[in-house]
C-alpha cells in the first residue's frame, strides 16, 4: 500500500522553485533598487545638478584591455550611456550631454571611422525601433554639432531621432557629434553676423536714408548675441563636466559653457562608469557648490 502512495504520488520538478524560495528571490531581486532609491534619496538633501555633461573617454582602451574587437568598447560604451542616463532621470537631473564624436575625430583611421558611422546608425535606429527607454523617461533627443559632416544614413537617422522626440518634456539628452567648441562658436559667429545682415537689408529696403537704417542697428555683437545662437541655447551651463578615464583635458568641449563647471576626471574607462561612480561625482560637487556659487555670484556683480 506505501509502495502505491508513493508510485502515485506527484514527481516535484527540482527546477520549480517553493514559495519561499520566491519570496526570498523577490527581495534580494528588488534590494539594489530599494538600496538605490534610499541614496538617491539622501544625497537630494544637497545641491542637486541641474546639467551634467560626460566625456566618454575610454572606450578604444576598455577593448585593447580586454582583446576584444575595437567596436565592441564603444557598444560597451553606449550601454554604459543608457544606463547612466536611467540614474540621472532617477535622480532628477534635467539635463544630459555627452561628447559623442568630435570633428577632429575624423584624422582617425577610415576604417575606424567608417565602424564608428556604422555604430552610430545602428544605435540611433535601436532607439527609434525600440522607444521603451526613451518613453520611460520622456526623453527628447538633440543632436548638436555639424551633422552636415555626418554619413547621409547617420544625418537622416539622427534628424528623424530628433524630429520624434521634439514634444518630449522629460529629460534633455544632447549628443554632441561631430562636434568641438571651435566649430560652435565660429558658427554661432556667422549666424550672428548673417541676421545683422538681414536686418540691414530690411531696415534699406524700408527706409531709402541708409545711413538712417545703419544706425538703428548695433553693430557690436554682444555675449548674448552668441549665446542664442549656440547649439545649447536654451539649456542652462553644465553643472558638472566628467571626463573618464582619468584624463584632464576638454579637448575643446563645451569650452563656451563651462565657465563655471565642476570638473572631474575620474579613472574609470567610459564603459566602467557606474552608479556608484555617479553618486561619487555628485557628492564631490555638493562639496564644492559654495565656491562655485560665490564665483558666479562675483562674476554677476562684475556685469
Amino acid at each position: 500500500m506505501a509502495e502505491s502512495l508513493i508510485a502515485c504520488s506527484p514527481k516535484v520538478d527540482p527546477k520549480i522553485e517553493k514559495p519561499d524560495e520566491m519570496v526570498t528571490a523577490g527581495v534580494l531581486a528588488s534590494l539594489p533598487n530599494f538600496l538605490r532609491k534610499c541614496l538617491i534619496a539622501v544625497i537630494s538633501y544637497g545641491p542637486m545638478p541641474k546639467h551634467m555633461a560626460f566625456i566618454m573617454d575610454g572606450n578604444r582602451r576598455y577593448a585593447k584591455f580586454r582583446s576584444i574587437q575595437q567596436g565592441a568598447g564603444h557598444r560597451v560604451g553606449f550601454s554604459a550611456l543608457i544606463a547612466n542616463l536611467l540614474y540621472c532621470y532617477e535622480m532628477g537631473v534635467k539635463y544630459i550631454t555627452v561628447y559623442a564624436f568630435s570633428i577632429d575625430n575624423f584624422k582617425r583611421d577610415p576604417s575606424e571611422v567608417q565602424s564608428l558611422m556604422q555604430l552610430m546608425e545602428e544605435k540611433i535606429n535601436e532607439l527609434l525601433d525600440n522607444r521603451s527607454v526613451i518613453n520611460r523617461i520622456n526623453c527628447k533627443i538633440n543632436f548638436w554639432g555639424n551633422l552636415d559632416l555626418l554619413a547621409e544614413p547617420v544625418r537622416l537617422a539622427a534628424q528623424k531621432l530628433m524630429a520624434s522626440t521634439a514634444g518630449n518634456t522629460g529629460l534633455v539628452l544632447s549628443v554632441c557629434m561631430p562636434y568641438n567648441s571651435t566649430s560652435e562658436i565660429v558658427n554661432a559667429v556667422n549666424e550672428v553676423c548673417a541676421e545683422r545682415r538681414e536686418m540691414l537689408q530690411r531696415e534699406h529696403a524700408s527706409d531709402s536714408n541708409g545711413q538712417a537704417a545703419n544706425n538703428s542697428v548695433h553693430s557690436e555683437i554682444s555675449v548674448a548675441d552668441l549665446d542664442r545662437h549656440m547649439y545649447s541655447a536654451g539649456c542652462p551651463d553644465p553643472d558638472i563636466v566628467i571626463r573618464t578615464s582619468g584624463e584632464t583635458r576638454l579637448s575643446n568641449f563645451l569650452l563656451w559653457q563651462t565657465t563655471f563647471s565642476h570638473l572631474q576626471n575620474p579613472g574609470p574607462l567610459w564603459p566602467e562608469f557606474s552608479f556608484k561612480h555617479l553618486v561619487w561625482a555628485i557628492l564631490k560637487y555638493q562639496r564644492a557648490y559654495p565656491y562655485l556659487e560665490q564665483n558666479r555670484n562675483v562674476a554677476k556683480k562684475q556685469l
